[in-house]
């Protein structure tokens, strides 16, 4: 939790550094990356807000995820997150975001998406990258794993 807490800080006073803001699209997780940062003192000069989309309808709505893509790839898709990304960055208006929608259990995996799939996407000025993680561990670990790997691929955009 302290390397957590820390790389946090480290995005922080970098972002402000450059005078860059971020936001968050988050599902699976449940507003623990937004709780992440605003922990930390001085959050609130580079995130304006962020928002936790739990549903398909406000995935849609709140964000402009597209039906069709719903339909077809599911929330738990490299496509769904995608336009989360895009969705929360125009929201905001934010220069970077982070974007989770995953299956943290116990129930709801199947075969083809079992429990503790995560797509995870990272978008920057001019780049967005979308991972597809696998996490172990029961329903707090898989959410506690996507916030550390989220961040950590941040911080690893920022060289810090």
């Amino acid at each position: 939790m302290k390397k957590l807490k820390k790389s946090v800080e480290n995005i922080i006073r970098e972002l402000e550094k450059r005078e860059e803001t971020i936001t968050f699209a988050e599902s699976c997780t449940g507003g623990r990356i937004a709780a992440a940062f605003t922990a930390i003192p001085g959050a609130s000069n580079v995130l304006n807000g962020s928002c936790v989309t739990y549903s398909n309808e406000i995935k849609h709505l709140w964000l402009g995820v597209e039906d069709e893509v719903l339909a077809n790839y599911g929330a738990v898709s490299r496509e769904c997150v995608s336009q989360m990304l895009d969705g929360i960055v125009k929201m905001a208006n934010a220069d970077y975001a982070i974007a989770v929608s995953g299956i943290a259990g116990p129930a709801g995996g199947t075969k083809f998406k079992p429990v503790g799939t995560v797509y995870i996407g990272v978008l920057t000025p001019g780049e967005k990258e979308i991972y597809h993680c696998i996490f172990k561990g029961n329903r707090e670990s898989v959410q506690e794993q996507s916030v550390q790997y989220a961040v950590k691929k941040l911080a690893v955009k920022l060289n810090i």
